[in-house]
């Protein structure tokens, strides 16, 4: 059997006694090898990069611009837009390669519409490799995304979203069916418990309540952690002391128990009429006999993990801060859920994500040479539109600062809604984020479910907190819900 050598974290290797028979691999040694091989993927097949030419932008050291983009990007996208204009270029760590950001919603169509062989969005995305895995649909890129995109886009579907809502709804049921009448309450928090366990059990399918307990604190620690933890990828050498320790330590229980739900469900006598994602992408890659293996799959779920679980859990609590702090539209919502308006309710959580930016840009990283927005940018730059100044130009949509559903719905503006170069939550082009439809599909059914059975009222306004690669409600969304009469 393998056993993990006692050393610091840096070392990570594995001592494999000489009776190693099992035909299946460790999962330590797994996740220690996801770690060498990905804290600077997508850093080493590219040149150094000249900032000669480039858009202008801040002349500050490269860490202090990092900590900057990371840590205050509420407050430095605007800065920056309002000092250099349409157009600007960061000094990031690791290596010194520039960062190009564009507010220009036609530039934002130029990046989306870009050859993907030229425009690669995984080496854009690679500070979310050692947690992610290399086989993750947001880091991959050409053949590799198209065969995996493919093999996962038919648990996402039409036909799939319909099968899970009920799933979704249960879920709901349950976490609001433990409010009681008058409770005040971080949002915030409990939008996290239940969004988390719509991953466990509708994504990952899992019902065992032991399998649950394990998971549900792994999967919490993996989501919360600061900005600071993502420097850590970059400088190895920090992986051996505190935080950054705790956070290779968490992974390797969770790869265990991940890898754990995978092979035990290859096996399930029940697979062919599971409804879960998971049962689903299986299902699907024995159909096209090219189905995802074990550490694909551990990858892909992380992905949809991260992706789906504190995004959601984020925008259901800004659209519940910003309804609970006007009658009016508590009234609105209120009406929606009780006449089945899903397409209010979509509405009210799309403008949640306008107004609060849970992601701050879309990027890509250029393998060639290419013309962006009328700058000629080098081989090895990374370019992307900023979402935060998308959403709040008033050029994009008027009244920026103003909280209105009604801007998604094309009956109340002569049929136009905003359009995908201007709203971006999710991306664009082909690599618009998969689970789109079911993160919209999920919030629609937590508010019906919220505001068919109780009033909301906002007990404080609140400010966006960067944590991790998100924004989440800085106080964490606190309000009060009374049972409606």
């Amino acid at each position: 059997m393998a056993v993990l050598a006692r050393r610091r974290p840096s070392a990570y290797r594995l001592t494999v006694t000489a009776e190693l028979t099992t035909s299946q691999p460790d999962t330590r040694e797994l996740t220690f090898r996801r770690f060498r091989n990905t804290t600077m993927i997508g850093g080493r097949d590219l040149p150094k990069v000249s900032y000669k030419g480039l858009p202008p932008g801040p002349r500050w050291p490269a860490i202090v611009q990092t900590v900057a983009l990371m840590r205050f990007r509420h407050q430095f996208h605007p800065w920056l837009a309002k000092r250099y204009g349409d157009a600007f270029t960061l000094n990031l760590v690791p290596g010194g390669r520039p960062l190009v950001l564009f507010t220009d919603p036609e530039v934002t169509k130029e990046i989306f519409a870009g050859d993907p062989e030229v425009f690669h969005a995984g080496k854009g995305n690679a500070v979310l490799g050692p947690i992610m895995g290399q086989n993750s649909l947001l880091l991959q890129d050409s053949t590799d995304h198209h065969r995996a995109r493919k093999l996962i886009m038919p648990a996402f579907l039409g036909h799939a979203l319909r099968a899970y809502k009920g799933m979704v709804a249960e879920v709901a049921k349950d976490e609001i069916d433990r409010w009681s009448d008058g409770q005040t309450m971080r949002a915030l928090d409990h939008m996290n418990s239940l969004t988390l366990e719509v991953i466990l059990r509708v994504v990952f399918g899992v019902a065992d309540e032991r399998m649950l307990a394990e998971l549900r604190p792994r999967v919490t620690a993996t989501v919360e952690i600061s900005p600071a933890i993502l420097l850590g990828w970059a400088y190895p050498w920090l992986q051996r002391f505190g935080p950054w320790r705790r956070t290779v330590d968490n992974q390797v229980e969770l790869d265990r128990l991940m890898y754990s739900v995978i092979r035990e469900r290859r096996t399930d006598p029940e697979l062919a009429s599971r409804q879960d994602v998971l049962s689903r992408l299986l299902r699907h890659g024995a159909e096209a006999g090219d189905g995802l293996d074990d550490t694909e799959l551990r990858d892909q779920l992380v992905t949809l993990l991260l992706a789906g679980h504190e995004t959601t859990a984020s925008a259901l609590s800004w659209t519940l801060v910003e309804i609970g702090q006007d009658p009016g539209m508590l009234a609105r919502a209120q009406r929606a859920a009780d006449e089945g308006d899903d397409a209010w309710l979509e509405a009210a959580m799309k403008e949640s994500m306008r107004l609060h930016p849970i992601i701050p840009m879309v990027v890509r990283t250029l393998m060639k040479p290419a013309t962006v927005g009328g700058w000629e940018l080098p081989m090895g730059a990374t370019v992307g539109p900023s979402i935060i100044m998308s959403h709040q130009k008033d050029s994009n949509f008027p009244e920026p600062w103003t909280y209105r559903p009604e801007r998604f719905l094309a009956e109340q503006n002569d049929g136009q809604v905003p359009p995908l170069n201007v709203w971006i939550p999710f991306g664009g082009g082909v690599r618009r984020c998969i689970g789109a439809g079911f993160s919209l599909m999920e919030g629609v059914e937590v508010l019906r479910e919220i505001f068919g059975r109780y009033d909301v009222t906002t007990v404080q306004p609140d400010v966006p907190k960067v944590r991790n690669i998100t924004s989440v409600p800085r106080h964490g969304a606190q309000i009060r819900v009374t049972r409606r009469r």
